[in-house]
């Protein structure tokens, strides 16, 4: 796998919105940010358009984020926001000049899918904290601090508690994945994920917990679960319900689901639609140690 090269102050980042449209008094806080890490921010030029739900049509979105890819003068993509709509402009993407010329692309949700197309390229990319989620008051969290240290090259090893539905273990292998509903989006397509001895990391945000069933059985159906090397749980937030009640958490539907296999499992890993969203790196080679009162995550590459 490809490691994009760490940034340095002057550098240039191309922020764009691949999905949901967004305005610029929503990501100010991040921009202070990003300025005073000593970065030059390039603003897609169709970046506050709005059609419909989206910034902008599909065409103008693939446009923004082309031009990132292109210019070898940005050494950074950050996605603005999530929602919806990335996936609507992955067919139009030329990535051979990216290839040539590699570089971070950061996001999460929504932006599973562009995660998704470019670690199958052997290319890594960081699942992080968007612009939206910077906090207003500009003052750096740990997601944040968390997102500098892989950009600038200085990436942490993570270490949480244990939770009760772990399955203890030790791991290792490329970490994958992302959000659920939309890992179950590209399932079928040229852009699906390939599992097998892979450390698959999930979350997801504001689901049905029968959706959640259905995606884990689609997991557990289709074989992607069943050469998984391990399995990262992070956030699984703002879940509903029918008025007849599934039964299960969202936890314990994923549990249930793998009970059947042999390798580690994590939960409440720190990173998804929650507020310590910690940056990962995609695609690189980690070792995850499941213990008795502790996990860690170390990586290797």
């Amino acid at each position: 796998m490809i490691t994009p090269p760490k940034l340095k102050p002057g550098d240039a980042i191309g922020v764009v919105a691949p999905a949901r449209k967004i305005e610029k008094r929503e990501i100010e806080a991040a921009i202070r940010i990003f300025e005073q890490w000593g970065l030059y921010i390039v603003f897609g030029k169709n970046l506050f358009n709005e059609e419909q739900q989206f910034a902008g049509s599909d065409k103008e979105r693939a446009d923004d984020l082309q031009l990132m890819l292109d210019d070898p003068n940005i050494k950074a993509i950050i996605c603005a926001r999530g929602g919806y709509g990335t996936i609507k402009i992955l067919p139009s993407l030329d990535f051979s000049r990216f290839m040539n010329n590699p570089k971070w692309i950061v996001g999460y949700s929504d932006i599973t899918a562009l995660h998704a197309h470019i670690n199958n390229l052997g290319v890594k990319s960081i699942h992080g904290i968007m612009p939206v989620n910077f906090p207003a008051d500009g003052l750096e969290n740990e997601a944040i601090r968390s997102l500098k240290n892989i950009l600038f090259g200085n990436r942490k090893d993570y270490h949480f508690d244990t939770h009760p539905f772990n399955k203890k273990g030790k791991a290792c292998g490329k970490i994958i994945g992302g959000n659920l509903s939309v890992i179950y989006s590209i399932a079928g397509t040229k852009y699906d994920l390939e599992t097998d001895h892979k450390i698959l990391f999930l979350e997801d945000l504001d689901e049905y917990l029968y959706h959640v069933d259905r995606m884990m059985m689609n997991l557990k159906l289709s074989g992607k679960l069943e050469k998984l090397n391990g399995l990262i749980v992070g956030g699984m937030t703002d879940m509903n319900d029918n008025s007849i009640p599934f039964g299960k958490t969202a936890y314990e539907i994923i549990r249930d689901t793998v009970a059947d296999y042999d390798f580690p499992v994590c939960y409440q890993f720190p990173a998804g639609h929650i507020n310590k969203n910690l940056a990962l790196v995609l695609g690189a080679k980690i070792a995850v140690d499941v213990g008795d009162q502790e996990v860690n995550v170390t990586y290797m590459d």
